[in-house]
């Protein structure tokens, strides 16, 4: 193993500039009127592709700080691979402290914090799910994937010879205080790799162990970890859903909605209960209030599915409202605003952008109500309303009842 040093500091924007410069397509094209593909590559092809993944390779080596750049692997790092298809592979396994799946796209509090250092490589992401810890990191030990999101031993790793950083980088309490397990990490397959040196400090930068503190708190699980709770909701879904299941089904498709989420939404709402009234005037199985439910052109709010519907629909301008929002993230904006009025988010927006902090971000509107809600009890009210279906739809999306 070759042993060398940098002195040369070089920017990760900088970086970035030269490695798209080496990807960019050659102008001096072929002339050819030939359409066969050869399935093997040349012995050329494949020498200027090595020679490629090189280049990239050192590119990202300089784009780290110099003092921990002393050892460089023959082997070609990962990163390079994925600065050249401009895709993140994962390897996870779901679980209420990695990631669940609904509205068509992954949410978890493992896989937003892989979402966010995707963006800031600039990069796809493509998860690949596996059924057990061993089976990810096998497939990442194939070159199956990038790297692996799991709650995976020390010992598992070790065995497959594999590196990994805790995603709390030491700070296990921020996690275990909010339920989530505090050894959910991400796995590569050598320390040496660009992409795992770069995860570290990603990582570990005092801003963003802030930031991972903040996702911590919305994803918390500790709202179905009682048995009262849990039973509770257990014996609602079993004795009640199968009588609303078809009318959640059939209005999710009618505004484009995950079922699921109308059932977590339910839930909160009324725990399903179709002749639910509230001191306030709400009623029925999604809580309409009359202004509510005449815009949205319900008759009769006692009726389950004219309820469901009603809520679907009022779901759906939300969803419309927050249109300039990340996919990922505008479900929660939009059940921010289904809670507490769209324009009262939209303040909160406002305010955050004037800090220079990023509004479309769920996980600083969240800590905004956070950190305000002893001043204003709406805002006690809709984080606690959001993060109350997100962890009743992750229960039902990862079957934990």
């Amino acid at each position: 193993m070759q042993r060398i040093t940098y002195r040369v500091k070089v920017s990760a924007q900088g970086a970035k500039r030269r490695i798209s410069h080496l990807l960019r397509p050659s102008k001096r094209l072929l002339n050819t009127k030939s359409n066969i593909v050869s399935s093997t590559p040349t012995a050329s092809g494949r020498f200027a592709r090595t020679k490629k993944l090189a280049q990239v390779s050192s590119i990202a080596l300089l784009s780290l700080p110099a003092q921990s750049l002393t050892t460089m692997d023959t082997k070609v790092p990962a990163y390079a691979n994925v600065m050249l298809e401009n895709t993140l592979t994962i390897a996870a396994v779901p679980g209420d402290s990695t990631y669940f799946a609904t509205d068509g796209f992954q949410h978890g509090f493992g896989f937003d914090l892989v979402r966010t250092y995707a963006d800031e490589l600039g990069v796809d992401i493509n998860l690949k799910a596996y059924a057990n810890e061993e089976a990810a990191l096998k497939a990442l030990r194939s070159g199956d994937a990038d790297m692996a999101l799991t709650t995976a031993s020390t010992k598992l790793k070790s065995q497959l010879n594999l590196s990994s950083i805790n995603v709390s980088c030491g700070y296990d309490s921020s996690l275990t205080k909010n339920g989530l397990h505090p050894k959910v990490s991400w796995t590569f397959s050598s320390p040496n790799d660009p992409l795992s040196k770069k995860a570290s400090y990603f990582l570990c930068d005092s801003i963003k162990l802030k930031n991972t503190q903040k996702l911590a708190a919305f994803y918390n699980q500790n709202l179905l970890k009682d048995a009262y709770s849990q039973d509770h909701f257990q014996k609602t879904l079993t004795e009640k859903l199968p009588d609303y299941q078809s009318s959640f089904e059939e209005q999710a498709r009618n505004y484009n909605h995950d079922w699921e989420l109308l059932v977590a939404m339910g839930y909160q709402e009324s725990h399903l209960d179709a002749n639910a009234v509230s001191p306030t005037g709400v009623r029925g199985l999604m809580m309409l209030t009359n202004n509510t439910a005449k815009a949205m052109g319900v008759s009769d709010r006692v009726d389950p599915y004219q309820s469901i519907g009603g809520g679907a629909r009022y779901l759906e301008q939300m969803k419309a409202d927050f249109a300039d929002v990340p996919k990922t993230d505008r479900v929660w904006f939009a059940l921010a605003g289904y809670n507490m009025g769209p324009n009262a988010v939209k303040s909160i927006q406002r305010k955050l952008r004037a800090q220079g902090i990023d509004d479309k971000s769920w996980a600083n509107v969240y800590a905004y109500l956070a950190d305000n809600k002893a001043s204003n009890s709406r805002y006690g009210q809709a984080m606690h309303y959001v993060s109350n279906i997100r962890s009743y739809l992750e229960s039902i999306k990862t079957q934990t009842v």
